[in-house]
């Protein structure tokens, strides 16, 4: 056993990595934990700096990459988990950082602006519409939200590292669209047309904002086009995470 102690210097530091922001951003690292993110990421072509496993909670052997791997106690593991029910694999994975012109985009790029996303929840359900879909990137745009933040990675299911992530403010965001050509449209319950009426063959961007205040006047007045989904009921809106799922996979259907 490597680690059997709590209180070494090692899991302490870990468990600010879970939780500081600030700690992540100085170390240029996270945690991913789960034996299926941890394939996932490693699949995308992400190596760990570390691997963690505690062999009391293990079911699933893997493949280590290069790198560091250490064993673990259990009381070890759970102290540094952020999941109810751990498998006993954790990752410390370098974060991935991409400027927008770093991006290598298809011949009708789909991205999605996801505007002041406030939770992890919500961040990770976007990528995994996105990865299932098949989007060219997701910019996360006036972040609410540490992307990285391990319970994002974990909503994510690892598809944070599948899916090209950047992190830029709006202005950027529009330059950057403008000038490759992309068509800006907003989901808003403001809107006239419905999702399903409009061409989102062509290079399309999709922006989403929070639920609470939807996109700002930024995104609306820079929008080529705006959008809405039906509400029958006695809501306006749907969760942005859902929202964004069903404008993506109208996309999907319409490119065939």
């Amino acid at each position: 056993m490597d680690i059997s102690s709590v209180q070494n210097p090692r899991v302490k530091r870990l468990v600010k990595l879970r939780e500081d922001k600030k700690t992540r951003a100085e170390d240029g690292l996270t945690l991913v934990e789960g034996f299926d993110e941890m394939r996932l990421a490693l699949a995308a072509g992400h190596t760990p700096q570390t691997i963690l496993f505690a062999p009391e909670l293990t079911s699933r052997s893997m493949e280590f990459p290069a790198g560091e791997h250490l064993s673990v106690s259990r009381a070890v593991f759970e102290k540094i988990s952020y999941r109810q029910n751990p498998d006993g694999w954790l990752g410390v994975f370098p974060i991935p950082r991409r400027r927008l012109d770093d991006l290598n985009l298809s011949v009708s790029p789909l991205i999605i602006v996801a505007e002041a996303v406030e939770k992890p929840g919500n961040l990770g359900a976007i990528l995994r519409s996105a990865d299932a879909a098949g989007v060219d990137a997701l910019l996360v745009c006036d972040a609410r939200v540490d992307a990285w933040n391990p319970n994002v990675i974990r909503a994510s299911r690892g598809t944070i590292f599948s899916v090209p992530l950047v992190e830029c403010d709006n202005a950027s965001a529009l330059e950057w669209l403008r000038r490759n050509a992309i068509c800006v449209v907003a989901a808003t319950p403001a809107a006239e047309t419905l999702y399903t009426e409009v061409d989102l063959r062509a290079p399309s961007a999709i922006a989403v904002g929070a639920e609470a205040e939807g996109l700002s006047d930024f995104w609306m007045a820079n929008a080529d086009v705006k959008v809405k989904i039906p509400m029958l009921g006695k809501v306006n809106s749907l969760n942005v995470s859902v929202s964004t799922a069903l404008i993506l996979y109208e996309a999907v259907r319409q490119r065939g």
